[in-house]
């Protein structure tokens, strides 16, 4: 019953309006309210302060600067292989597998399309029809900035205004095509394994979802989509990342969403439903390494540029 009175406030409550109050708040320098409020948040969550570079509370001015806290070097180390994909966040892997033709599994009996969830992009959904997904989500209490599992260049960055539900494993289980009908930003990445696209989904209370290249997508919220293009090749403009290398960052707990197309990549075998990640272990692996691991040939990994 509680359940059922949870998701049905979900559906009720205005959502906007509660994100747009705590993104004000969290952006303030208020004092020792401020404080107040971290330490409540961090003792509520558990927050292992052990990790961040700065573990006083008062190191903090604002919310949002404690929220997007960066961890102390070497606490993350990161997959070494150059055919090894490397886990994009810290959060529980909600789901992962392949997608069957231009489905994608979110809960028991709950699927959503490639196409809804990349904007009815019927040109980029049918690169990942066959392919494999992974959907990590991001509690309050994990770290949230989000990095690249393997090298990439950025092709293309799409802003889908939505809605804002929980994307916590209740509503995930209980809302139909939750990530397809939230706010979110697609970036699409040319990487030696073809497309790879990384999707960072919005949520009540997330303040604003921002990228290492663009700054705050979600700003102003007009609820329109955007489109930006880049440089498909390694010149001046372009944005090239690295494995390991931030890619973007939430204020307020959400869900990173991976799409990579068919024969692309094997996923690492332990990774189950509610497995913990760690940002930097092992996501998975390229298929053409094992290729060319069983022919005995040395694998040649690299961006065309």
């Amino acid at each position: 019953m509680l359940d059922k009175i949870k998701i049905r406030l979900q559906y009720m409550l205005p959502k906007q309006g509660l994100t747009q109050l705590a993104g004000w708040f969290a952006n303030k320098n208020a004092g020792f309210i401020t404080q107040w409020a971290i330490k409540l948040f961090a003792k509520a969550y558990k927050v292992d302060m052990n990790e961040a570079q700065k573990s006083e509370f008062t190191a903090y001015a604002t919310f949002n600067d404690f929220f997007v806290r960066p961890l102390k070097e070497d606490v993350r180390p990161l997959v070494a292989e150059s055919h090894q994909l490397a886990q994009p966040a810290d959060g529980a892997i909600s789901q992962l597998g392949p997608i069957q033709d231009d489905q994608i599994f979110q809960a028991k009996g709950h699927n959503y399309t490639v196409e809804a969830l990349l904007a009815g992009n019927y040109q980029l959904a049918n690169k990942f029809r066959g392919g494999e997904f992974i959907t990590t989500y991001l509690s309050p209490r994990d770290y949230h900035r989000v990095h690249m599992p393997c090298d990439g260049l950025l092709t293309e960055m799409i802003y889908v205004p939505g809605d804002l539900f929980s994307v916590n494993p209740l509503t995930a289980a209980n809302v139909p095509n939750l990530f397809a009908r939230n706010e979110r930003l697609i970036c699409v990445f040319k990487t030696d394994m073809g497309l790879m696209v990384q999707i960072l989904v919005g949520a009540t209370i997330v303040g604003s979802i921002e990228t290492v290249w663009s700054g705050c997508v979600n700003n102003q919220r007009e609820g329109i989509i955007k489109r930006w293009t880049y440089p498909e090749q390694l010149t001046e403009n372009a944005v090239f990342l690295k494995k390991g290398e931030e890619m973007g960052r939430f204020k307020l707990g959400s869900t990173v969403i991976n799409l990579f197309e068919p024969n692309a990549i094997q996923f690492n075998s332990s990774l189950i439903p509610g497995y913990a990640t760690r940002m930097g272990e092992l996501l998975a692996e390229a298929v053409a390494h094992k290729t060319s691991a069983n022919s005995n040939a040395e694998p040649e990994l690299h961006v065309d540029a």
